[in-house]
């Protein structure tokens, strides 16, 4: 979900109640969308100004709870979704294994039973906050109405924020300091993991945090660096003779012991510096081999969780920094991995049972049928489980390109594993399924290279009296499943139907249905790709081919549609060139 505006009069009228009665809120927030993961809501935010954020809340919010909002700032570089981390895969760049934001939050909600603990995951425009910031000459005031106007629409007996960052994530932070002379009561905890390079004296940041850690025992500063003063890249200094974290560091300390005492202690490779009663925890790593430790620091050494507990109760509960990851079974899988299609129902009934009873239907009612039974999860358990399709490109200016997506084993069906049935379907039905699972339809090149990557092709079997009746629907799966005897269930499938695709031509020829395919043995389709039948019309042939939205190019996550809109990486999926459209909407 995308917007550039904020909640509505209505959804602001929810959360008041939600907060003034004091009740648990066992549904979803106004807005959000439930995740594939772990139960919990989310909701993504894209504003004018060049900010995206996905907020990311427990699986329930209980208004008679406090609740907690870490605003998180990408580091240079980094999108969200990498920032949130997922399991890696082979295809999948490196960048999604290194902080893992999502599972640590993940690992602090178990922990920490008192408090709502939602994730804000910020990202600037052009994937760098401090060049951001230079381009938009007000951006401290708009860093700041975006955690306050944030903050106003959580539920919760008090709403509090936690301000954190890492790398040139600092920079938002330091960009939330400078939009005042004072740090907003509302702020509980401010962590630098790796990001305070822009600490300025000049600008009054060591003012600004000392006064606002007086103004609360409550209050809680955690920097953690490391030296980076020597660290090479490429046989290469990284650093100027004044850059880095250390330094910085370095700075704040030497300003906050101008008017507050601070000890130091160490523990391994670690100094700590702790000062006011334990409100102030800085942690620097010495970095004895003189390794690039920047995102380590984040997410192999823990630095997020103890960023976000030093100091409390929770501290020691989850583990320790510098350890071993306490938050493994926390982690996601990756993002390409995982279906939208809901468990099917134990009383589910028969694949065979439901179309005895949509027999005689009218075409609605019989689809209508069929659509339900398939939405609340009566299909198959194998279609459940997504193949994947290798495919590489050439685009237009020369460049190779290589991409991952995933696509349902076989033609929808409903029933369960030991007894279903392939259902042919209008695209104003199938549509909608495919969005509901978040999926698309293919392309007539999808269905090509889906059938060149196929483990099961078998010859097709097409018959020609009463193509439009259930029972020839019924029958023509019984033929296949009678080829397909010894042959794994859950195997690519090919060659058995017509699939409904997606195509530029509908652009000419609305209110109509695209299909092609059904390839012989030696590769050939029966159909090339038509739109001769209004939408309306479906046969036994037909076939609903899912294809799953989530897809990756070139190591990166990308939406099918996006990729299939974009006039270069288009040819990863399309022979047509860029389609505009991939609904039948």
């Amino acid at each position: 979900m995308s917007t550039s505006v904020w909640g509505l009069a209505t959804a602001l009228a929810l959360v008041f109640i939600l907060c003034s009665t004091g009740i648990k809120a066992e549904t979803m927030m106004p807005g959000y969308e439930r995740s594939q993961w772990f139960g919990e809501q989310v909701r993504e935010i894209r504003m004018d100004t060049g900010v995206r954020m996905i907020v990311d809340a427990p699986e329930v919010m209980h208004a008679d709870r406090p609740t907690l909002v870490v605003f998180y700032a990408t580091p240079n570089g980094n999108t969200i979704e990498q920032t949130l981390g997922c399991a890696i895969t082979p295809d999948l760049d490196w960048h999604f294994d290194i902080q893992h934001i999502a599972a640590q939050t993940r690992r602090l909600r178990q922990i920490d039973t008192r408090d709502n603990i939602v994730l804000v995951c910020m990202e600037a425009q052009g994937l760098s906050w401090p060049s951001w910031r230079r381009t938009h000459a007000d951006s401290s005031s708009i860093i700041r109405k975006i955690v306050e106007q944030t903050i106003k629409e959580m539920p919760g007996s008090s709403v509090n924020a936690v301000i954190a960052g890492h790398s040139g994530g600092g920079s938002m932070i330091f960009g939330f300091l400078n939009a005042g002379d004072e740090i907003p009561s509302y702020v509980k905890r401010i962590a630098f993991l790796d990001a305070d390079y822009a600490y300025s004296d000049k600008e009054k940041h060591g003012e600004k945090l000392l006064g606002w850690l007086r103004a609360s025992s409550e209050n809680h500063l955690v920097v953690i660096a490391y030296d980076d003063r020597d660290i090479e890249l490429n046989g290469k200094r990284v650093l100027g003779p004044t850059g880095g974290t250390f330094r910085a560091t370095y700075r704040m300390i030497e300003r906050f012991e101008n008017d507050t005492a601070l000890a130091r202690s160490s523990s391994g490779d670690i100094d700590r510096y702790d000062g006011m009663n334990g409100q102030i925890r800085f942690f620097i790593h010495r970095n004895p081999h003189n390794k690039i430790l920047h995102t380590a620091l984040v997410g192999e050494m823990n630095g997020y969780l103890e960023a976000l507990t030093a100091g409390t109760s929770c501290e020691s509960k989850w583990g320790e920094f510098g350890g071993n990851r306490a938050y493994t079974k926390y982690v996601q899988p990756a993002a390409i991995s995982v279906s939208n299609i809901p468990f099917r129902p134990g009383r589910a009934e028969a694949g065979s049972s439901v179309m005895k009873r949509v027999a005689q239907m009218p075409l609605a009612e019989r689809e209508a049928i069929i659509k339900a039974e398939i939405e609340q999860g009566n299909l198959p358990e194998y279609l459940r489980n997504f193949i994947t399709i290798h495919v590489k490109a050439v685009d237009s200016k020369g460049k190779e390109h290589t991409a991952v997506y995933q696509v349902a084993p076989d033609y929808l069906a409903v029933g369960s594993d030991k007894d279903f049935v392939r259902v042919p379907l209008t695209p104003m039905t199938a549509q909608p399924i495919a969005d509901e699972f978040r999926c698309i339809l293919p392309t007539r090149k999808m269905v090509n290279d889906i059938y060149l990557q196929a483990e099961v092709k078998l010859d097709p079997k097409p018959l020609t009296e009463a193509r439009e009746a259930v029972d020839t629907f019924v029958q023509h799966n019984a033929i296949i499943e009678e080829q397909r005897r010894g042959k794994h269930l859950g195997a690519l499938i090919a060659g058995i139907k017509k699939d409904v695709v997606i195509t530029n031509m509908l652009a000419d020829r609305p209110e109509h249905v695209a299909i092609y395919g059904w390839h012989k043995l030696d590769g050939s389709p029966i159909q090339p790709l038509t739109t001769v039948h209004k939408n309306f019309y479906v046969d036994y042939s037909h076939g609903i081919r899912l294809v799953k939205r989530a897809m990756i190019v070139d190591g990166q996550p990308r939406d099918i549609r996006d990729v299939l809109s974009d006039p270069l990486l288009c040819v990863l999926l399309s022979d047509e060139g860029p389609v505009s459209k991939s609904s039948y909407y």
